[in-house]
């Protein structure tokens, strides 16, 4: 019985080749899928998008997935991680997972912006409250907490004012109460900080940041150890549909190689010029947690070893707003714009008087002024800052 080949159309498809195994490079394959395909109805049938021992659907997980969560969880130092589209969506998806109607979640008072507008407009649309609590006064955190405390988010440091908080007695006050701890790392991202070694419950970090290192991909991650605890964040994930694209997760994974590297390139152009910097007669005030002085910088050198290629400046009170704004257009290698740790240095003004009023009454200036360092020299960055400087005066 002869067989009747197939269209062409059907053979571009059906097609019996199989790669061998054991090709082995550097940089892993990408695997992108929707459908995946099942031996037979029983496979079908008796597969778990839950765990890892095989592949369900696209959403649920693929070889470049899994891997790239296996990898961030080994670089948080926790045991199981899932991926989102950004880290703003892992901040919600844990608020998402963890709250109900009833619940209240506290926030420091530093807390990166848009955390705190879901928490005003989202959660509370749900009947879910916040507060804010200072990060720096451990010895007053217990008497925030109330019955009704499900969740305190914490920042080490605020990505704009860089207060460092003491993370190891406020994660203690929170377990001793039974309430769960979350921590945004993107700035320690598992090299300078790991926020289980310090009793923390849930560390989440854009792997838009330093993971990914070029300034082109957006993503999240939330990490623990619990397993009960994954598996709430897990399920709330799966039905809330989120997924990150294959390319998007071979970007990152490219990137982890080299990130021990570039962090510690831009923690060490940062110390430079922060330190250069607050000896300027137009600054008020640096703000870098490894600077003595800056706030929390004990608790930093308690807790790190390293720090992050940010750091902030406030300029003298007699300096007015729209002279700040001139310095920021006037510089040439930082580029005006949001985000931080890719390969071009980065610089962004903020309002201190609506951000934190209380520290904008302290007598210095209440704009204050964000760098991100890139992978520049550090001499030209400074060159570039100096030659900006110019146009304080007028």
């Amino acid at each position: 019985m002869t067989t009747r080949p197939l269209d062409v159309a059907t053979a571009l498809i059906h097609d019996d080749y199989q790669p061998p195994p054991g090709f082995v490079a550097p940089q892993p394959a990408v695997h992108k899928a929707s459908t995946v395909i099942f031996p037979s109805v029983a496979a079908l049938k008796s597969r778990d998008w839950r765990r890892r021992d095989g592949y369900t659907y696209g959403l649920h997980g693929t070889p470049t997935t899994f891997l790239l969560e296996e990898r961030i969880a080994r670089l948080e130092g926790g045991t199981h991680t899932v991926l989102v589209p950004s880290g703003l969506a892992a901040v919600t998806l844990v608020g998402m997972a963890l709250l109900q109607p009833g619940d209240e979640v506290l926030l420091p008072a530093n807390v990166y912006a848009p955390s705190r507008e879901f928490a005003r407009h989202e959660l509370a649309r749900w009947g879910i409250t916040h507060r804010l609590y200072d990060p720096l006064d451990a010895d007053g955190f217990a008497a925030q907490l109330t019955p009704a405390t499900r969740l305190v988010w914490l920042e080490a440091p605020g990505s704009v004012t860089m207060e460092f908080p003491d993370l190891a007695a406020l994660a203690r006050t929170a377990r001793a109460a039974g309430v769960t701890t979350a921590l945004d790392n993107t700035w320690g991202a598992g090299v300078a900080l790991r926020g289980f070694e310090h009793g923390i419950d849930i560390v989440m970090q854009a792997l838009t940041k330093y993971p990914s290192g070029g300034g082109d991909v957006l993503m999240g991650s939330v990490t623990t150890r619990d397993a009960a605890l994954h598996e709430r964040i897990k399920l709330t994930h799966m039905r809330l549909g989120l997924g990150v694209g294959a390319n998007d997760a071979e970007a990152v994974l490219r990137g982890l190689p080299s990130m021990a590297l570039r962090y510690a390139a831009q923690d060490g152009t940062a110390r430079t010029l922060a330190a250069w910097m607050a000896q300027r007669p137009e600054v008020a005030q640096v703000l870098h947690p490894a600077l003595p002085g800056s706030p929390g910088h004990a608790h930093w050198a308690a807790h790190c070893t390293a720090a992050a290629g940010l750091f902030s400046v406030r300029f003298r009170r007699d300096i007015a707003v729209e002279r700040v704004h001139a310095f920021c257009d006037a510089l040439r290698l930082f580029k005006l714009g949001y985000s931080w740790a890719g390969p071009v240095s980065l610089v962004v003004p903020y309002d201190l008087g609506t951000m934190r009023p209380a520290m904008a009454a302290d007598g210095a200036g209440t704009e204050l002024v964000r760098f991100s360092m890139g992978l520049e020299a550090a001499a030209d960055l400074q060159a570039d800052i100096e030659q900006a400087l110019g146009v304080l005066a007028g």
